[in-house]
């Protein structure tokens, strides 16, 4: 049986809860879309300069079959296009087409290059396979920010009715 200090307690916590929740969900996919952005941005940008991207040698492993010194710039092109397409907000359809478009590319070293990317399969990751796999997350947020192009919104709780759309 709870005393009414234990209600004015929970309701205290249900009142500071509510607002952090609130909070979160008005500002999450902002914060979201922005440091994505910035993650795209700053490792498209590093490709820009030879040798500054740690990426850059398992790009060019992984791409032997077209000209790197082609490649790469391209490469470095759209994930900076995908970064800036974030971070301003604007034509977000036409970003995350390229996020996605871009993400299979990334997986290929774990298919062509198993010895640069695997210690033991499938469990054991190098430095350079936890860099793919982390793109996982990438295209997480990638899923969340597209589920929001057409105004949708993170609702902080249940439709107190139930109903779905």
């Amino acid at each position: 049986m709870s005393t009414p200090e234990d209600r004015v307690a929970r309701a205290h916590f249900d009142s500071i809860d509510r607002t952090i929740t609130y909070w979160m969900a008005e500002t999450g996919m902002t914060v979201l879309r922005i440091g994505l952005g910035i993650v795209f941005l700053w490792l498209g940008v590093l490709k820009f300069f030879p040798g500054l991207s740690p990426a850059e040698s398992l790009v060019r492993n992984t791409i032997y079959f077209v000209d790197p010194d082609l490649f790469v710039p391209v490469l470095a092109t759209w994930e900076a296009l995908i970064g800036v397409g974030l971070i301003c907000g604007k034509f977000l359809r036409i970003t995350l087409l390229l996020l996605f478009l871009q993400m299979p590319g990334t997986a290929l070293p774990l298919v062509v290059l198993p010895d640069i990317v695997w210690t033991t399969f499938p469990h054991g990751l190098t430095l350079e396979g936890q860099y793919i796999v982390k793109n996982l997350v990438l295209i997480g947020a990638g899923l969340v920010l597209g589920g929001t192009v057409r105004g949708g919104r993170i609702a902080p709780e249940p439709d107190p009715a139930g109903a779905s759309t």
